[in-house]
């Protein structure tokens, strides 16, 4: 049996992670490992704010050496895909689910990435249903999980990314005065920013931040007294200047963390970006009614800080709680920025690990290919 050609289903729910997540999969399957890839998406004007080559008008229309297909209602009559890999829960069409009985391909449930200990146990188990098999794919932060994106490409890009690269890259916004903290800031709404606003307008060090547009810029419109403030446009306050940008395709955005000196991530998608651009950040992760985001925090923070200076861990530690928590991050803040040189290193090393465990693409690959008969 061939696992030559692939279906990628995804939903957009309400941010970009998962499309995000989705799109860097079906790419790197495509040009890194020579494979046929479909990725159906039930929402191409989403799609298209990341990835602007996408036009949502069309059915069907190839990207970057993917095929990408409107997900609608009815779905097309489309014949399954050697591989079949249902992202992130989402339901596949019931016609098609009815086909795969006849095609047989391998069924691959792709979950959402967590560092809990649980996840290693469940990786690659198998679930039978509607008289198929389907595998529960993690990705995660050990070798007995599935690893995390990671493509060549961009790995290579970054090794030679330098200092004046990053420059000349945050100059095409707004130039950084010598000396001040560069800061990318993305993250859901959150009662901590105006707080944390006036720290760095207070600060002694001049703090740069660059703001994606999205969720937080209503917050900081009214925080920083700025209701016109659009991207393109750049505001001061005390020794805190902050430039609003327009929404960025996936690789700039992946250049704006290489530049920066700390990233505030979000989710999923720029959370493990921000991993590879070896840099100290901040991670605000998805909120869920029952609090569980904060088990998977508190999993991630214990294996990230394993081997970090004791001091340092407990500035990042008390940082990120109060970031989550929404509350008291500009307390927090003093003692994390002098932990920088110390989170920049320990951050190098991180990248050394997410590496030695392999990438989610070639995982996957090779856990296909090991259930082919």
């Amino acid at each position: 049996m061939s696992i030559g050609r692939w279906d990628i289903f995804c939903t957009v729910v309400d941010n970009f992670g998962d499309i995000g997540v989705c799109w860097r999969l079906a790419r790197q399957l495509a040009q890194e490992h020579g494979l046929l890839v479909r990725l159906w998406v039930d929402d191409l004007a989403s799609f298209a704010r990341i990835q602007p080559e996408i036009d949502p008008a069309l059915d069907e229309q190839p990207c970057q050496g993917v095929i990408v297909c409107r997900w609608s209602d009815p779905f097309p009559q489309a014949e399954p895909a050697d591989v079949v890999v249902e992202a992130f829960a989402c339901e596949l069409p019931p016609g098609y689910v009815a086909r795969m009985r006849a095609a047989k391909p391998v069924w691959i449930n792709l979950e959402y990435l967590s560092a809990e200990d649980w996840v290693e146990g469940c990786h690659g188990l198998v679930s039978p249903q509607a008289g198929l098999a389907k595998y529960f794919f993690f990705p995660g932060f050990s070798g007995r999980t599935g690893g995390v994106p990671g493509e060549a490409v961009m790995r290579a890009a970054r090794a030679q990314w330098s200092p004046a690269d990053g420059a000349a890259f945050l100059s095409r916004f707004a130039p950084v005065n010598e000396g001040a903290l560069a800061i990318s800031l993305f993250a859901y709404e959150n009662p901590a920013l105006a707080g944390l606003l006036r720290g760095w307008s207070a600060a002694g060090r001049p703090v740069h931040a660059f703001l994606p547009e999205g969720r937080l810029l209503p917050q900081v419109r009214q925080a920083l007294a700025a209701p016109g403030l659009n991207p393109g446009e750049t505001v001061r306050s005390g020794a805190l200047t902050l430039t609003c940008l327009p929404m960025l395709p996936q690789d700039d955005y992946d250049r704006l963390l290489w530049s920066c000196d700390l990233n505030f991530v979000r989710g999923e998608d720029s959370f493990v970006r921000a991993q590879w651009a070896a840099r100290p950040f901040v991670w605000h992760i998805y909120p869920q009614d029952d609090e569980a985001h904060h088990h998977k925090l508190t999993a991630y923070m214990d294996r990230y800080v394993a081997g970090m200076d004791t001091e340092a861990a407990v500035s990042l530690r008390n940082f990120w709680l109060a970031w989550n928590v929404g509350e008291s991050a500009d307390k927090a803040w003093p003692s994390f920025e002098v932990a920088l040189p110390l989170l920049q290193a320990h951050a190098q090393a991180w990248v050394v690990r997410l590496t030695a465990n392999g990438d989610l693409a070639a995982n996957l690959v090779k856990f296909v290919s090991g259930k082919v008969q």
